[in-house]
């Protein structure tokens, strides 16, 4: 043990009264002051600025340009927004960087297309890449094809001379063709993993038609060995570049599923090579093959892992249920034409009980990925047992997507405090999705008013590479504008999606893309809105978004993208020259 003398104490203890005495006298000097802008906080306190200054990467200011002007010293940097638009940086809730680098730079489909224009872009795509071994792509919608979905017979007409493999828009169903399924040595014999959920669909007779459930596809795509490390990496350094390029300053990666290998090394790599121009936090993700209790150690020690680096990864992410389209999502109502099938629940009511409770003791956060209302219901049941068994815990709960939701489940999340976290793009009409749920049903998709005024906190994401929209998916101002209308962006005369009256104010989307994203991630003391104190994470428009045509927000233009003082994107094309305060 070191002793300290008394004497010392007392010298160290007047050394510091002086030194504060003399800082307090010396005039504040910030690194950057940007001004001249139409600031939107997001701090209740004070929702409109004109001027910010940043010290070491921190907000040290928010008022007027007047006032700003005592922060100017020798080396400060001023930057003059001539009136554009400044927000918080975005913050992306739900996206998978790790799974998505994996897909970034292979065949990404229309996917609200045709199958008949599906066809001819991969027929395209496959003459462009000749000595590719094996294709790859995404973003089908799989309610185009009916309820049989598609089949590899399609895909032999253009290509069937090596395997292909496609994944639907929610990477929750994989299209093959002959020549995979030949590799893959998938038959009428073939056991299904679990029937209703993950399954190989048939014809009549029994024989797989090429359309591949849940597990089966990823077990497909492990099998053809189509992703690789290599690729993995590029692809996540490709995907940050691009969210930076939409104004996002962080994100939540809601698990690497089949590629959860791959996830801490390509982190690492990122930071390396001084590619992670974003705040990541990450999840582990609990399948079937693993214990509870390895599922624990596990998470703890990702926490522990990364406790000092740039990233961090402390929150389990558990899949409850499938997707309205694929048909497996856990729904009260069964699926038009199908009077036996109401989706499939991943785990059982006891099983989800014995697990959260478990992590609520633990203090560990839980994502839950469940889209229909049963699996809904049965994960807040779970949640309602924990926090009752463990009411001083501090985990988290967030339920992402909530497609279709219940009223008594609306108030049961606001009254339990779970997040529902959804991804915006998703609630513009589902001409194809509504054969498949009753009218009822349909009137109850992505209800986010209702869940707005119940007092439920709101989050928005992507879920990229899963949004259904390509890399424009990943665009939270796509998002808002399609949240906002739920309409086809930029379509004023377009189909809305019922309900009607479920159309989300401009302010809450931006909330939920903001302070309600530091919410989730447990980060509201440091970002998600300008308050002094909190990281200068920000975002330059090229319009103010409440002065916009709501139909034309999409095409809004992200200037100038800003993560702890620094620009990590600037729209060379577009962004204006840095002038001093006047």
């Amino acid at each position: 043990m070191i002793t300290i003398r008394p004497f010392l104490l007392i010298a160290l203890a007047i050394t510091g009264l002086l030194t504060a005495g003399c800082e307090g006298t010396q005039a504040p000097s910030a690194d950057l002051i940007l001004h001249n802008a139409n600031i939107y906080t997001v701090d209740e306190t004070k929702p409109w600025a004109e001027a910010v200054a940043i010290k070491n990467g921190d907000i040290v200011y928010v008022g007027n340009n007047e006032g700003v002007k005592q922060w100017v010293g020798e080396y400060t940097q001023q930057q003059n927004l001539n009136g554009k638009m400044l927000l918080p940086g975005f913050i992306d809730s739900h996206a998978h960087v790790v799974m998505g680098g994996a897909y970034v730079r292979s065949l990404s489909l229309d996917t609200y297309a045709t199958p008949e224009v599906w066809l001819k872009q991969i027929k395209h795509f496959a003459e462009q890449n000749p000595d590719v071994p094996h294709l790859l792509g995404y973003g089908f919608l799989s309610s185009a094809f009916g309820p049989e979905g598609p089949s590899a017979k399609m895909l032999d007409t253009v290509v069937s001379d090596r395997p292909i493999f496609i994944w639907d828009e929610g990477f929750h169903g994989g299209w093959v063709n002959t020549k995979a399924m030949q590799l893959l040595n998938i038959t009428s014999t073939t056991p299904d993993p679990a029937s209703g959920f993950s399954y190989y669909k048939r014809d009549s007779d029994g024989n797989p038609s090429g359309y591949l459930l849940e597990v089966t596809a990823n077990m497909a795509v492990a099998e053809l060995n189509l992703i690789t490390s290599e690729s993995i990496a590029l692809g996540a350094s490709d995907i940050i570049k691009i969210m930076n390029s939409y104004g996002i300053t962080s994100m939540f990666d809601a698990s690497a599923h089949a590629f959860e290998k791959h996830l801490f090394a390509t982190m690492d790599q990122l930071v390396e090579q001084q590619q992670m121009t974003i705040r990541f936090a990450g999840s582990i993700f609990f399948d079937a093959e693993k214990t509870l209790t390895e599922l624990i150690n596990e998470v703890k020690q990702a926490a522990r892992y990364t406790k000092n680096k740039p990233y961090k990864i402390a929150t389990v992410k558990i899949m409850n249920d499938g997707t309205v389209e694929g048909k497996t999502a856990g729904v009260f109502e069964a699926y038009q034409g199908e009077p036996h099938n109401k989706g499939e629940t991943v785990f059982s009511q006891q099983q989800m009980n014995t697990m959260i409770t478990a992590l609520s003791k633990e203090n560990i956060d839980i994502h839950v990925h469940a889209l229909g209302d049963r699996a809904i219901y049965e994960t807040l049941n779970a949640i309602e047992l924990a926090k009752q068994k463990y009411p001083d815990s501090k985990t988290g709960f967030t339920i992402c997507h909530v497609q279709l939701i219940t009223d008594e489940d609306i108030a049961r999340m606001a009254k339990l405090g779970v997040i529902a976290q959804s991804t915006p793009l998703w609630a513009s009409y589902d001409e194809y999705g509504k054969a498949f749920v009753s009218a009822e049903q349909f009137s109850r998709f992505f209800r986010y008013n209702s869940l707005k005024t119940a007092g439920v906190a709101l989050s928005f994401g992507s879920d990229y590479p899963s949004t259904g929209a390509g890399t424009l998916g990943m665009s939270p101002l796509f998002n808002i504008e399609i949240g906002h209308t739920r309409q086809n962006a930029g379509d004023k005369t377009g189909a809305i999606q019922p309900n009607k009256n479920e159309r989300l104010d401009l302010a809450s989307l931006i909330h939920g893309y903001t302070l309600g994203g530091a919410i989730q991630l447990k980060m509201q003391d440091s970002i998600g809105s300008i308050s002094v104190g909190k990281k200068a994470d920000f975002v330059v428009l090229d319009k103010n978004l409440f002065e916009s045509d709501i139909y034309n927000i999409h095409k809004i233009k992200v200037l100038q993208t800003i993560l702890g003082g620094a620009t990590v994107y600037q729209n060379i094309e577009r962004s204006r020259p840095d002038y001093p305060v006047q």
